[in-house]
């Protein structure tokens, strides 16, 4: 390595430290303060700020990072994680990477992600429809859950949205802008809104 491409290394490094203790790590600090779940676990790596709100359980295993530096919204959003009910729990694996402005809200069943999971940019997991559809009963009645699971090595492309009642299979792949409404077997790549199976992995 030439000298010049050494100073430009160590200049960037520098460049990039300064854009974090004066812009990102504000942010982080504020979205914190903000933040409310009292029932908080693990200890994951934040990239981008994180608000985290709710009555129920947050859970964090080993090794987990959300945020992305180098992608679209790491300096400009924030990812969002509610676990809105006392019995409410949005719990990620270990291994798991969460890229930059993405939603998850429990009201009730849960999201439950496995280990070794991609989550592209703004992407949304919940696990109820929140109101009823019945114009009549919209603002009162008990709208329907069901639980989010993420298998293990599973990789959601950017802005998926994965409904309520939802299984995804280990190893399987949603492409870019789904809407996944229906369980998705393991080891296939789907896509399209609503999701269907494009093709097998194996």
């Amino acid at each position: 390595m030439n000298l010049n491409n050494y100073v430009k290394i160590v200049v960037m490094k520098i460049k990039y430290k300064l854009i974090y203790i004066f812009m990102q790590f504000p942010r982080i600090v504020k979205y914190n303060i903000l933040s409310s779940c009292k029932d908080v676990i693990g200890k994951p790596n934040f990239i981008q700020p994180v608000m985290i709100v709710g009555k129920g359980e947050v859970f964090f295993g080993t090794n987990v990072s959300i945020g992305v530096c180098k992608s679209p919204f790491c300096y400009s959003g924030y990812t969002y994680i509610e676990a809105r009910n006392n019995f409410s729990v949005v719990k990620f694996g270990n291994n798991v990477v969460v890229n930059n402005n993405c939603s998850f809200i429990s009201e009730r069943d849960g999201i439950l992600i496995g280990d070794n999971v991609l989550i592209g940019t703004s992407c949304e997991l919940i696990d109820s429809d929140f109101h009823e559809l019945d114009p009549d009963k919209r603002k009162n009645a008990v709208a329907k859950k069901g639980k989010v699971v993420i298998g293990n090595n599973v990789f959601l492309g950017s802005n998926v949205k994965v409904m309520k009642n939802v299984i995804i299979g280990d190893n399987s792949v949603v492409a870019n802008g789904s809407v996944v409404t229906k369980s998705i077997p393991k080891n296939v790549v789907a896509g399209g809104n609503p999701a269907r199976i494009l093709r097998n992995l194996q």
